[in-house]
């Protein structure tokens, strides 16, 4: 997708060192960060330099690649997998993607390892355009059916950022968006801000200015009127795990979103590569749900009167504030899961028919 004209991806391997967009400078500032090692990989998913499930996987597997250019030795790698997976805990597609590189790389000899390494990790990033861009395509034909009875833009919400910042192109739940304007639907799209990083305002209110599609930024709290005054017709999320019965857990605050659509008859899909499921988990409690610094709610950034970048405390100094990333929206809330290989019930026997 683009930024200022010119296509870019979110993440590439060049010269031995991870280039990425540094998403935390996003959208005041427009900067390629190297990440030469595995502790600059593992910083940069912890601060959220690099953030949405798809795109941590990738930067984990390009992070052991990183290792492999320090040391080849096996140990010092399993070592790296395991900081690796300790990063962020919520968001399956981390463990999968070290999972994958550790399985191809096991038994591998010492003079090929980096090799086979470098071209895994490729693979990983290559596999997850095109899912995305099916993923896109499948959505799309939910949004034409909706324009073909309506004759008129197609209004949808969307929570968090699910675009292509948290992949590494096209995104999950905008990549029907993208489809659809692509397809001369007219399209306007309800942004969440998503307190308190704010990825909905800063990320994906970004990424849809790039590519000239209508969209308004909104409280997180605003989405329900709006669907009671019938002014949402789909909402489309992303998720950051989903289990193998169709719960999802996703960025906070999805859960209410889901709750509104479900009392307003709005359809409320979940947009996902198969790399995001978790097949293991049954139970939605067992889910890790990550717990971020609470000064990420009490301060704020944004850009002062003169253009320069300031943080600013908005809590009372003596306040406690919790502050927890994710929450589960049951599988009884969603209309469908849309994935590379279609759109299918969020149930078990759904996901089965697709991933047999």
């Amino acid at each position: 997708m683009k930024i200022k004209g010119k296509e870019y991806k979110t993440i590439w391997f060049e010269n031995n060192i991870v280039k990425i967009i540094d998403q935390t400078k996003l959208p005041h500032d427009f900067v390629i960060k190297d990440l030469k090692t595995v502790d600059d990989v593992i910083n940069a998913i912890k601060t959220m330099e690099v953030r949405g499930a798809p795109l941590i996987g990738a930067t984990a597997a390009y992070g052991i690649v990183l290792a492999l250019i320090k040391d080849n030795d096996q140990s010092y790698v399993e070592q790296t997998c395991k900081k690796l997976i300790n990063s962020r805990p919520t968001a399956i597609n981390l463990k999968w993607a070290i999972d994958r590189m550790r399985s191809k790389l096991k038994g591998v000899n010492s003079s090929e390892i980096l090799e086979i390494a470098i071209k895994e990790a490729n693979y990983i990033c290559e596999e997850d355009i095109k899912f995305c861009k099916k993923i896109g395509l499948n959505g799309l034909n939910i949004i034409e059916e909706i324009y073909n009875k309506k004759k008129d833009t197609v209004n949808i919400l969307t929570h968090c950022n699910a675009g292509w910042l948290a992949t590494i192109n096209w995104g999950t739940a905008t990549s029907p968006i993208y489809h659809a304007q692509q397809k001369g639907i007219p399209i306007h799209v309800w942004v969440d801000e998503t307190r308190p990083r704010n990825q909905g305002a800063n990320l994906t209110s970004f990424e849809l200015n790039e590519e000239n599609i209508s969209n308004t930024i909104i409280a997180d709290n605003t989405g329900g009127i709006l669907m009671q005054r019938r002014e949402v017709d789909l909402c489309i999320v992303g998720t950051d795990r989903t289990l193998s019965n169709g719960d999802v857990c996703n960025k906070v605050g999805t859960y209410l979103k889901a709750l509104a659509a479900k009392d307003n008859n709005i359809p409320f899909y979940v947009a996902l590569p198969s790399s995001t499921i978790d097949w293991d988990l049954r139970n939605s409690k067992n889910i890790p749900i990550e717990e971020r610094n609470s000064e990420e709610l009490s301060f704020i950034e944004g850009l002062d009167d003169h253009g320069n970048l300031k943080k600013i405390r908005i809590y009372p100094e003596n306040s406690n504030s919790l502050n927890l990333a994710f929450d589960v929206t049951p599988a009884k809330y969603i209309t469908g899961l849309i994935t590379e290989k279609g759109v299918c019930s969020a149930s078990e026997k759904g996901l089965s028919k697709l991933f047999k």
